[in-house]
């Protein structure tokens, strides 16, 4: 497909999106593709064309239909089980695929999760079912990571709090804190906290980490030293979450590690809402426990209105838009894109979180070997 086209269908679905108000969700509307197709794919991942026709490409070159939601957004199972069917392929974010409905979605061959983050995804319950989940891995580091520095750059400045005041008629200042060759704390080193560690060292700031898994080699390049969670809480300057969201470590930030810290420290998130209590750190900004926060992922998103958390002047917060750069976006719709093109081709996908589900009788897709 020509990418003039491809590109006029992009515009009409954004102009499209404009016009839509509350309709139903679970309602599918189909961007065209070949008259004779193969297979349907679901888009809920609603920047996937931001980036511009490619990944659109990707998939009407390899004969498939792409199909769009009205509204995306994180449905209940009923409405997402209603969009899934006749859907061979999902290039999903941030749907929460659960056992239920791949059992009631039987058309369903592989789920490409748009980014890294596979948490609302049951990828033991797709296995069983005969279902390839795959993600976009190494696609969104540098643009998080450039996130969370702006982040950091915004809380110890008081940016944001002195924008609105300029904005409002006051000319004032806040007296805020450098960032320059202070302790910076990241909390899960990889891929992403590695690109953290690596524009840390343009601000001459002394790195410590602490992981379940210690790459001393690398770390090493990177000027890292590992520390315990518990050193790197009490002696940091800003504290940056990048941990995988598990069981253990939902929760991980609450009272008694915001305690730990110190009261001139600064909290990041641009990890997973989940990693903190997010009561506990409300309390922790009102009472001066911890001089800001910066967040760019929230326990329940979106940030309901009037939630505490936007009441307070040492806390930046931004909607979920860490890998949001127009750079970032071309590429993971790509990958993910490919993903799905791979499966429904018969290929195997490199990018499979569940290789295994290939060696099983109840694997959906075709494949050729």
């Amino acid at each position: 497909m020509r990418a003039a086209a491809v590109t006029e269908r992009v515009s009409r679905r954004r102009r499209r999106r404009s016009q839509r108000g509350t309709r139903a969700p679970a309602r599918c509307i189909s961007e065209g593709g070949p008259t004779t197709v193969s297979h349907k794919v679901l888009i809920t991942a609603h920047i996937f064309d931001e980036g511009g026709p490619e990944a659109g490409e990707v998939l009407t070159d390899a004969g498939l239909e792409i199909v769009y939601p009205e509204v995306p957004r994180p449905w209940g199972e009923d409405e997402l089980v209603e969009c899934l069917v006749g859907v061979s392929g999902v290039v999903a974010a941030p749907n929460t695929f659960t056992d239920a409905v791949f059992a009631r979605s039987p058309e369903v061959k592989v789920v490409s999760r748009w980014g890294v983050g596979y948490d609302t995804i049951d990828v033991e319950a797709a296995t069983h079912h005969g279902v390839v989940v795959a993600t976009t891995p190494g696609t969104l580091h540098d643009s998080v990571a450039d996130l969370v520095f702006g982040l950091m750059l915004s809380v110890a400045r008081n940016l944001s709090l002195s924008d609105r005041q300029v904005r409002q008629g006051t000319w004032n200042y806040r007296t805020g804190q450098l960032v320059w060759g202070k302790r910076l704390g990241i909390v899960g080193l990889g891929t992403i906290g590695k690109a953290v560690a690596r524009r840390a060292r343009g601000f001459n700031m002394d790195v410590v980490a602490c992981d379940v898994v210690h790459a001393e080699q690398v770390a090493g390049e990177l000027g890292v030293r590992y520390v315990s969670l518990d050193e790197l809480l009490s002696t940091a300057d800003f504290v940056t979450l990048h941990a995988n969201l598990t069981e253990d470590s939902v929760g991980m930030i609450d009272e008694a590690a915001l305690r730990r810290m110190k009261s001139t420290a600064c909290l990041i998130n641009a990890g997973r809402g989940a990693l903190v209590d997010q009561p506990a750190l409300v309390k922790a900004l009102q009472d001066g426990a911890i001089a800001g926060a910066g967040l760019d992922v929230f326990e329940e998103e979106p940030l309901p209105k009037g939630h505490p958390l936007t009441q307070l002047d040492n806390c930046v917060l931004t909607p979920h838009c860490g890998s949001f750069s127009i750079e970032t976006i071309r590429v993971v719709s790509r990958l993910a894109a490919l993903n799905v093109a791979q499966v429904l081709s018969g290929e195997r996908c490199p990018c499979a979180l569940n290789p295994e589900v290939y060696d099983s009788p109840a694997l959906r897709a075709p494949l050729r070997e």
